[in-house]
């Protein structure tokens, strides 16, 4: 985790833009196509809240452009205060435009889809064996349940996992869990701050800093 957060603090063979979008994955753990095709629009910074939204306008020529959330209802995403200084860091890039990410040559496009796992390829990890966008998601979700600090519903719902069960599911979303995600989320984003000085494992830090 330290040399991960390391090598993305030290990138510099691409944008800065890639490199935050990076950070903020880490923070926020969120898919790919949530990511790359996000609008400013959907980000409060009022209420540090991003909504992701079950479906987005589609861009031209832009496959899959019109996706939003991937349960196809809106997902919440709370934002913690490191994500908020992220968000306004990448708002000074790219805050005149539509796309919080837009791509290098065609700033009305998104990021391409290969250009965070090129970067994590430039910084030295094979993305088929070692660690990819979806594996920072895996290794997000792990942290937050060894930690015990959070019900398994909690994670689940964070990280947007379709619910099997419609009755469970129909409870799950309206409660949405949101006060102990919030709590979650800045539990999270501090215990990265931590790792970026050495490891310090999820249960270890969680006795030592229970969520606010």
């Amino acid at each position: 985790m330290s040399e991960l957060l390391g090598r993305i603090g030290d990138y510099q063979q691409g944008r800065e833009l890639t490199r935050l979008a990076e950070v903020l994955t880490l923070h926020l753990f969120i898919r790919s196509s949530e990511l790359r095709f996000a609008r400013w629009s959907e980000i409060d910074f009022r209420h540090k809240i991003w909504t992701i939204p079950a479906t987005r306008e589609a861009i031209d020529k832009v496959r899959f452009s019109g996706r939003g959330a991937k349960m196809r209802t809106p997902h919440i995403v709370p934002l913690s205060r490191q994500a908020i200084a992220l968000l306004k860091q990448i708002q000074e890039l790219s805050g005149h435009l539509d796309l919080v990410f837009p791509g290098d040559h065609n700033p009305y496009k998104p990021m391409s889809e290969n250009t965070t796992n090129r970067a994590l390829r430039l910084m030295g990890y094979d993305t088929k064996t070692e660690i990819c966008g979806h594996g920072l998601r895996a290794m997000a979700c792990s942290a937050l349940v060894e930690s015990d600090l959070w019900s398994r519903d909690t994670v689940e719902r964070q990280m947007s996992h379709q619910e099997r069960n419609s009755v469970r599911a129909a409870y799950v979303h309206k409660a949405e869990h949101l006060e102990a995600r919030k709590a979650m989320m800045q539990w999270w984003s501090d215990y990265l701050d931590v790792c970026r000085e050495g490891y310090v494992a999820p249960y270890i830090y969680a006795r030592q800093h229970k969520a606010a």
